[in-house]
């Protein structure tokens, strides 16, 4: 089947089995390692992306079902070399350890800061509740994204 996507504002096109997943698609097909598979049964949040805007967890939709949309992830965040206000955060704040669930909390983070701009702790770790990390225990994350916001906001 014939889709048409723009991922980090280049378009694509390409004949692809119906059933493979956008997770796969972004992996195998255009070399995107960025975005992981963890489970996939979309309870980890590894492989979140946005797609139109919105997060959404990219195991959870086959390809086909993202025909004609826009889609960000991870290598679309940084403008070149200049990480996005929210990579850098988690830098600044040690919002990483192994590193295999950043990507997808970079993505989920970006989500929660479109949609409230000054959250509270609170309702970013009601945010986070899709993503899994197993190695930080979430306090650095939450204080990347709080940092990430008043980068943001000033």
């Amino acid at each position: 089947m014939q889709i048409t996507v723009t991922i980090n504002g280049k378009q694509y096109s390409h004949d692809i089995e119906p059933r493979i997943s956008l997770t796969q698609y972004l992996r195998e097909t255009l070399s995107l390692t960025g975005t992981h598979i963890g489970c996939d049964t979309s309870s980890c949040g590894a492989c979140t992306i946005t797609l139109d805007g919105n997060a959404v967890k990219s195991c959870t939709l086959l390809a086909v079902q993202a025909n004609g949309c826009e889609i960000t992830t991870i290598e679309g965040m940084a403008d070149g070399d200049t990480m996005h206000p929210i990579q850098q955060a988690f830098k600044e704040e040690h919002g990483l350890q192994c590193g295999f669930c950043t990507p997808g909390m970079v993505m989920t983070a970006a989500d929660i800061l479109k949609n409230n701009p000054n959250p509270t702790e609170e309702e970013i770790r009601h945010g986070l509740e899709g993503n899994f990390c197993r190695c930080t225990g979430y306090h650095n994350i939450v204080k990347s994204i709080q940092h990430a916001a008043d980068k943001i906001n000033s």
